[in-house]
């Protein structure tokens, strides 16, 4: 198979792609637009990502209620048009909890789910593969989650490859920043799918074999990241490169604290509704709001949209 049908997204496994974590529009007063919500979706998908993530850290999904959690999912669904193109996150302090989500996510007729490790204490493996055992339990595909940074549970490749074996993970989002692990995770579980788990280490995951993207950036520049993305799976570095470089001062803010609030101000800028966050999160102000700023403009001055 060419490197394009691989990485590409399709049915049969709805993980691969550009599958964008989404952000979450919210009114002034701070409660759920599910309008804009809907037609951010639509505009992702028309603007050439393969499909949406709601309920992630860049959703806010931690301080939504669990009507508004699962409405969220609902309604990106109804817009996306086909309940394939989304995987909600389904991370949640305890497994009852986590398997919750996941069936809902199931009865809205996703296609995939994304699911951290525990992440309320420092689980050791034996806790994590019960986690994952449990939710599987459900039926829908899942993408694990590492982000060993702030869980701090690392899944790393020999964990990942014994929960491959166990046939609770089909991918895993890889987010630790070390690409190294990529062909480690190729040479434990070569049927693992990897997902880039972090922009500003898109060209590195790429080329290393990665077959899809849970992307932060499109919810702002949706067309010049989908051109990246399938310039860098191609190996195609003539094209890729040049994209990267001109991006990378914008695309490395997605592996920041400030994330959410610097994606948010990005889409801002770009004429999108990006818009408050809610607490503790708090507007970006001084050097970081000026430096977003600026990446930001220099992006869109370079013709990136």
């Amino acid at each position: 198979m060419t490197a394009t049908a691989t990485t590409t997204w399709n049915s049969d496994r709805p993980w691969r792609g550009i599958m964008v974590a989404t952000t979450l529009p919210l009114h002034d007063d701070l409660s759920v637009d599910h309008d804009a919500y809907a037609e951010h979706v639509r505009w992702l998908i028309d603007n050439g990502c393969d499909g949406v993530v709601p309920n992630g850290s860049l959703g806010e999904y931690q301080t939504l209620t669990g009507d508004e959690r699962a409405r969220v999912v609902r309604t990106a669904v109804e817009a996306a048009g086909d309940g394939a193109r989304v995987m909600p996150g389904v991370a949640a302090y305890g497994s009852a909890e986590s398997r919750r989500w996941a069936e809902q996510a199931a009865e809205a007729g996703c296609g995939s789910v994304l699911l951290l490790p525990p992440n309320a204490y420092r689980a050791d493996e034996s806790a994590v593969s019960a986690h994952y055992a449990e939710v599987a339990k459900v039926g829908v595909p899942i993408v694990a989650y590492n982000n060993p940074i702030d869980t701090k549970v690392d899944l790393t490749p020999a964990v990942l490859a014994r929960l491959h074996r166990a046939g609770d993970i089909v991918a895993v989002k890889e987010f630790s920043g070390d690409v190294r692990r990529a062909y480690e995770i190729a040479e434990l579980a070569p049927d693992l799918d990897l997902l880039i788990g972090a922009d500003d280490v898109l060209l590195e995951l790429a080329l290393a074999g990665a077959v899809g993207w849970i992307a932060g950036y499109p919810n702002a520049l949706p067309a010049s990241c989908a051109e990246l993305y399938h310039a860098a799976v191609a190996g195609d570095l003539d094209t890729a490169l040049p994209l990267y470089r001109s991006l990378h001062s914008l695309l490395r803010w997605d592996s920041k604290t400030e994330f959410v609030q610097s994606i948010k101000l990005s889409m801002d800028l770009v004429g999108r509704r990006g818009g408050p966050t809610r607490a503790p999160r708090l507007p970006l102000t001084g050097e970081i709001e000026a430096a977003v700023r600026t990446a930001t403009e220099k992006a869109v001055a370079q013709g990136h949209r």
